[in-house]
């Protein structure tokens, strides 16, 4: 299942049980599962010495039935979750072989929050549907060996001993192919290697290395020595996104907003720490705003141009010409601007005219040409002005107002501040996405102290901000205000 190298797997399939004197059919089914069409390979196959005497033929079907299925092979962990939604994956009978890593489907990407689904749960899913599960990232094999997830796949199914094929015919099957066979082989071996039946445990996260005080490293040695447990990954990644946004100082700032919300972690809350997981992961992502500077940063990286010529397969020999639409408002031009220019632009006419005749409409820039790269690197050589522009001093005092009142509801109501931490991510994005989530955080802002008065207060406070998340306009934020009479 999966668009991604299945058509080369089924062929593969196909090639080694003919070879092995078996009869086998393979259709494909494309749909629009995922990343605009997530394709279902299936395969069935009979080995001739079962034939009748008689000679009558096998009527193979061409669509898997639910609770009839022997293996399913799945290139991403969402496909998993998707095969046993569908009935395919059974513990009477099948055998899953699955990628541990994500691609995020277009509702994920989409959310107004956070609508990651938890890969943790999808696996946990996995392992009781199968009645056997062999699970890991196929990716990662794909990328270290240099070749395509198809081959990591095809060595999954080798170790997993699901086909009455051994070892030797599945590599026999690759060199008759006679394309990337070096590539293929290698990838194939690492994944009979790599794989583990029953296993599929998440890779942890990274351990630190010892470095000097003042360096991003070694404020992350620092917090991981006061930072419970439960939050080291999240405040590690808070530390590496505000400095990258900015610089170490910045982070040592991320780690300073987050010692009132631990106290009163330890003086109010029940053990489980989740307000600091909460605060943490979002100031990291308010700290580490976006603006035309962080924008133009990023699509300038040499990481991103080699990403981009990698998901293309574009050729060493190959020119690669990469376009970006870009539509800074006269706003986010002005925030960006040292403050004492950026009011002067919003409030003087003439000025702001000729600048709104190049922001009024989405320009075309070619990264990948000298002229957009220039451009892109001025506007992101501006990063050590910036805490000298007119957004920078909004921004932190915006969070610093946010974190108080956080802290002070905690030592009343800790369920509510949760729920107040969490509306922060309301907050997002840049244009005019950021100034309906702005508006929509403000409205449920102006209602709160009415809404702390009130029993089950926390519970109302998330409805607030599913209404406010599932939509952009307000029109179902202020439904659910009038809904509580909260004026």
């Amino acid at each position: 299942m999966g668009g991604e190298g299945g058509g080369v797997l089924a062929d593969w399939i196909v090639r080694m049980a003919e070879a092995e004197d078996y009869l086998v059919q393979a259709t494909s089914v494309p749909g629009v599962a995922q990343r605009t069409g997530a394709t279902i390979y299936y395969l069935e196959m009979l080995p001739r010495a079962a034939l009748p005497a008689d000679g009558r033929a096998p009527v193979f079907a061409l669509m898997p039935t639910p609770g009839d299925v022997d293996v399913v092979i799945c290139s991403e962990l969402m496909e998993a979750g998707r095969a046993i939604q569908r009935g395919l994956v059974t513990p009477d009978r099948t055998v899953l072989l699955a990628s541990t890593h994500r691609v995020y489907s277009m509702t994920e990407r989409t959310a107004l929050a956070d609508g990651r689904v938890d890969a943790s749960a999808l696996l946990a899913g996995a392992r009781t549907a199968a009645r056997r599960l062999l699970a890991f990232d196929m990716a990662a094999v794909a990328e270290r060996s240099g070749s395509v997830i198809s081959a990591v796949m095809f060595g999954a199914l080798a170790r997993s001993a699901a086909l009455p094929f051994g070892k030797p015919a599945f590599e026999a099957t690759i060199e008759r192919g006679g394309i990337g066979v070096a590539a293929s082989l290698r990838a194939f071996r690492a994944a009979f290697e790599v794989a583990d039946v029953d296993g599929g445990a998440l890779p942890p996260a990274p351990k630190p290395a010892p470095a000097s005080a003042g360096t991003v490293s070694g404020l992350v040695v620092e917090a991981m020595g006061w930072v419970p447990a439960p939050v080291q990954a999240i405040v590690r990644a808070g530390i590496e996104r505000s400095a990258d946004h900015q610089d170490a100082a910045y982070a040592r700032l991320y780690l300073d907003r987050l010692q009132p919300v631990l106290a009163v972690e330890h003086s109010h809350g029940d053990g489980a720490f989740r307000l600091l997981a909460c605060v943490a992961r979002h100031l990291a992502l308010g700290m580490a705003y976006e603006d035309p500077v962080r924008v133009a940063e990023l699509k300038i990286r040499g990481s991103r141009f080699e990403r981009v010529r990698a998901e293309v397969r574009a050729g060493e020999a190959q020119v690669l010409r990469i376009a970006e639409f870009l539509h800074p408002r006269l706003q986010e031009v002005a925030e960006t601007l040292p403050a004492p220019i950026g009011r002067r632009l919003l409030r003087d006419g003439l000025l702001r005219r000729l600048v709104s005749r190049f922001t009024s409409e989405g320009r075309v820039v070619e990264t990948s040409s000298l002229r957009g790269f220039l451009l892109l690197y001025l506007t992101a050589s501006m990063k050590p002005w910036r805490r000298r522009s007119l957004r920078w001093p909004e921004e932190q005092a915006q969070l610093d107002a946010w974190l108080a009142r956080v802290v002070a509801t905690a030592r009343r109501d800790p369920a509510l501040a949760i729920e107040l931490a969490e509306c922060r991510n309301l907050v997002k994005g840049y244009g005019d996405t950021i100034a309906r989530g702005r508006a929509s955080y403000e409205r449920i802002l102006g209602v709160l102290d009415a809404l702390a008065a009130r029993p089950h207060a926390a519970r109302a406070l998330a409805d607030l901000r599913g209404a406010a998340q599932a939509d952009d306009t307000g029109v179902k934020l202020e439904a659910a205000i009038r809904r509580l009479a909260l004026g």
